[in-house]
């Protein structure tokens, strides 16, 4: 790709794509990235705590950006999780990371899953908001197979300022966002 970069590649052709598809009249209303979110739920945390630090480190990697430990808000029994467990990790991107994050996403990543055939359309919120989920984190280039200590999966949500899920699609598909072709 000739683009330098996604933030570039928003600025030169998907704005002016967008502005005319839509009919913007002002500048403000075109939709753009807001942040995109990543989250890694970490059951094991449960019997060994001591896989957390693992998680961290790895969503690290991905996301360029130290993650957050989440915590249990409430006990349950039958999951033998007690309140204030440590039980998974998550980052908020915004800015320049964001969109060196879905340029990796959408170039680097998604290709290398395992018989992929796209992302389905039907992920969106209602509001442009669009989320997926990966089943293992080895996808990603910075991961080292042999040095992680379990196949985990995550969650990628991206949060756009769009007001319906037209928008927003049009918006990702801009990034090259590899949609599921309508059967």
């Amino acid at each position: 790709m000739s683009i330098k970069n996604f933030k570039e590649l928003y600025d030169t052709t998907i704005v002016p794509n967008l502005q005319k598809k839509f009919n913007y009249t002002n500048k403000m209303e075109i939709p753009e990235l807001v942040k995109i979110s990543i989250n890694m739920g970490v059951g094991d945390a449960v019997t060994d705590s001591k896989v957390i630090p693992f998680a961290v480190s790895d969503l690290t990697l991905i996301s360029g950006q130290k993650p957050v430990v989440t915590y249990a808000k409430k006990s349950i029994a039958t999951f033998k999780l007690r309140e204030a467990m440590p039980i998974g990790c998550k980052v908020t991107l915004r800015k320049q990371r964001m969109y060196d994050f879905m340029e990796r996403l959408v170039l680097i990543a998604l290709p290398r899953v395992r018989d992929f055939r796209g992302v389905s359309d039907k992920s969106f919120d209602g509001h442009g908001n669009f989320s997926l989920g990966l089943n293992d984190q080895l996808v990603f280039p910075e991961i080292n197979y042999d040095k992680i200590d379990k196949v985990r999966g995550l969650d990628i949500t991206i949060v756009t300022s769009a007001r319906t899920d037209e928008e927003a699609r049009e918006l990702l598909a801009g990034f090259h966002m590899p949609f599921k072709k309508a059967s």
